[in-house]
């Protein structure tokens, strides 16, 4: 299929978009705003915190931050810091995801894929709540589905390299 993330339309448009540069300390996106921007990892390290509690870092190339604020016309739900200098494409969200059927796929794909993954960690935290499992196991599940939750998982394929968050 010629409109995979992967595909060099793909990654023609991508390297298109302005690129923005973050020093670490730096806020990338904060909660409640509105930025109208989808901001696409180039390089670096961010650390995602909500209501005070970091919930992950992320350093994955092609990890979206913005797509559910933009999807679902709220404000961005958590914060968004800058670990280390990062490098962000940055599109206007409605056209990028309204005029680029490569660009809706891409975001769409990482949206399934961490919902399914966090429907997998969820069956595995009912189990574990179920069995009685030790506080320890069922608080690393919890963890996990964090993480699983969060753009880490966001970068599908991006510059021709695939990232499988299940490795």
């Amino acid at each position: 299929m010629h409109l995979m993330p992967g595909s060099p339309a793909f990654q023609t448009r991508l390297g298109a978009l302005p690129i923005t540069t973050y020093e670490a300390g730096e806020t990338v996106l904060s909660a409640g705003t509105r930025t109208g921007q989808l901001l696409i990892l180039k390089t670096g390290k961010v650390s995602i915190v909500k209501e005070n509690v970091e919930i992950t870092k992320v350093s994955e190339p092609g990890a979206v931050f913005g797509e559910l604020a933009a999807l679902l016309n709220k404000p961005h739900a958590a914060d968004v810091c800058a670990l280390e200098t990062s490098q962000f494409h940055v599109a206007k969200a409605t056209a990028f995801i309204g005029d680029d059927p490569a660009a809706l796929l891409y975001i769409a794909s990482s949206l399934a894929r961490r919902l399914d993954s966090a429907n997998q960690a969820l069956i595995e935290l009912k189990r574990q709540v179920q069995s009685g499992e030790p506080r320890n196991e069922i608080g690393q599940t919890i963890k996990k589905m964090e993480a699983l939750l969060t753009p880490a998982t966001a970068s599908l394929v991006y510059a021709g390299y695939p990232y499988d968050p299940y490795a």
